[in-house]
């Protein structure tokens, strides 16, 4: 199958999770149900039952988005991570959601990047444990360009300071879906968000070390358009993509 390099960039902006859930579930079913046709198509062929047709490749797509609100449970995640009740996410205007992505639970709220690839990595490469390396790497390139030295926590995924020392902190998280080799979910990038928020929940699992964002290792506020548009370049050098707007 011939590999599409090319990638269309989508700025969601500030998106109801959920909407975002929805809209992210419609372009993977649409997208593996694709690759499924043209497999379909390339046995039929190579049987001899059907004529060669015009080459069809799967889209990929890159989206950025911030989210009010939300606290999101992964499958791997355990429920009383979540340190509110009820009463208590009314009280902070916050939502919450048990997902199909990997991983425990996270935050996410305003100021924080997340995005959502949605890729057919055999356009790429088909190694899950690489494209969660290659994203992470994306972000400790993006943080690098502002002076920050970050990292990886070995067992963890997700970008990090200080991961060999008690100091250690977390500043994106990262929790992934795949199928068919077609990717959704992805990572948040702490750049200016309310880090308050991370203080109801027992992030990502692991309850004995903090987080943290460009803000608070700056000590200022970080244009996060600028941020997007370093971390998209870094992205798509890693990936050898070809980003269409």
């Amino acid at each position: 199958m011939m590999k599409n390099k090319k990638v269309i960039l989508q700025d969601w902006g500030l998106t109801d999770y959920k909407e975002a859930w929805d809209r992210q579930e419609s372009i993977f079913a649409e997208t593996v149900k694709l690759k499924t046709e043209i497999r379909n198509r390339q046995v039929a062929v190579l049987a001899g039952a059907d004529e060669p047709a015009d080459e069809v490749v799967t889209p990929n797509y890159l989206i950025f988005c911030e989210h009010p609100h939300v606290y999101t449970l992964g499958k791997s995640g355990k429920a009383e991570h979540l340190l509110l009740d009820e009463s208590g996410l009314k009280e902070k205007q916050a939502a919450y959601y048990a997902i199909n992505r990997g991983g425990d639970i996270t935050y996410h709220g305003p100021g924080q990047i997340v995005s959502y690839p949605i890729l057919d990595l055999d356009n790429f490469f088909t190694d899950i444990h690489l494209y969660l390396r290659t994203l992470e790497e994306a972000v400790i390139l993006t943080l690098a360009n502002y002076g920050l030295k970050a990292g990886r926590y070995p067992g963890y995924t997700g970008v990090w300071f200080d991961a060999d020392n008690e100091k250690a902190r977390k500043i994106c998280a990262m929790g992934v879906r795949c199928s068919r080799w077609v990717t959704m979910h992805g990572l948040a990038f702490n750049v200016n968000p309310s880090l308050d928020y991370f203080k109801n929940i027992v992030p990502c699992g692991i309850d004995d070390k903090a987080v943290t964002s460009m803000q608070q290792e700056l000590g200022r506020e970080v244009d996060i358009d600028e941020v997007k548009n370093i971390l998209t370049h870094h992205i798509s050098v890693l990936f050898g993509m070809e980003i269409v707007k």
